[in-house]
């Protein structure tokens, strides 16, 4: 019987072939741990390194989870719905939980007909598949943004901290215009662990939150605006230009990406406590 294969990277010289590290492979770095002949941490470390499956047109990352801690996202906007869906698809297969960002109605129907338990946020424009039961960190990332026009974005971060097993806590529409609003629950975000703080028009949001937490803020400028927010880059450049210490800056309308780094801190944070 044939056994069963996958395409791995293998950088030689700088250039980068195709090899294949099979299941029997496999078999014989795992039994020369339980032998004693290798250490965990070695085979961890070849591990890391492999593997990828190639399907033709994508060549996706199925061990990005021991690498990053978290597998491999699916950013679907550009993306054919066959593409995205058989992406999905050989994702799911491999056990992991799945995120799928930038996602359409039409797309999550194809997906749902292939994965009953895959849901659709419609806000958010994501579609998510849990698979592995959720084992949440200690701390809480708070997600905050300015308005109610914002919320496609700060849902984005929400989802995605959550599928990485992150406590989230959300404070919506409290915008410096008015500012009482986002005072009200000063206390409570100052028990937070990372703060996302989601804002368009001229950004300032960020700067007021810095201003009241002790934690790490990650600012998210929107493409929220009117004609001279040029799209989110006024918000971006005054976010960039904060007086307020320790917030850094994602690109513009970037929750996924604030989502992933708030949770990569939150993790740190959590074990040098332990």
């Amino acid at each position: 019987m044939a056994v069963p294969s996958v395409r791995v990277a293998a950088n030689r010289g700088g250039l980068y072939t195709e090899r294949v590290m099979n299941a029997e492979q496999l078999r014989q770095l795992l039994e020369s741990v339980k032998d004693g002949q290798e250490t965990v941490e070695a085979a961890l470390t070849r591990l890391r390194a492999m593997p990828f499956e190639d399907i033709g047109f994508a060549k996706i990352d199925h061990h990005r989870s021991i690498r990053c801690g978290f597998p491999e996202v699916i950013y679907c906007e550009g993306k054919s719905l066959d593409h995205a869906c058989a992406i999905f698809d050989r994702c799911a297969a491999h056990g992991d939980n799945v995120l799928a960002t930038r996602a359409t109605g039409e797309l999550f129907d194809r997906v749902h007909q292939r994965h009953a338990k895959a849901e659709f946020d419609a806000t958010a424009c994501v579609i998510t598949l849990r698979q592995i039961e959720a084992v949440p960190n200690e701390g809480t990332i708070a997600v905050v943004s300015a308005g109610t026009s914002d919320a496609r974005v700060a849902e984005e971060a929400r989802i995605t901290a959550q599928m990485m097993d992150q406590t989230v806590t959300t404070y919506y529409d409290v915008g410096v215009a008015g500012i009482h609003r986002l005072l009200a629950y000063s206390q409570d975000l100052q028990s937070a662990s990372v703060a996302i703080v989601v804002a368009g028009m001229e950004g300032a949001l960020a700067s007021v939150v810095g201003g009241l937490v002790d934690c790490p803020v990650i600012a998210v400028p929107t493409s929220i605006g009117y004609g001279a927010s040029f799209g989110g880059l006024a918000a971006l450049l005054a976010m960039l230009n904060s007086c307020a210490s320790g917030v850094t800056v994602v690109n513009i309308d970037n929750g996924f990406g604030a989502g992933y780094a708030a949770t990569l801190i939150n993790r740190t944070r959590n074990s040098k406590a332990s």
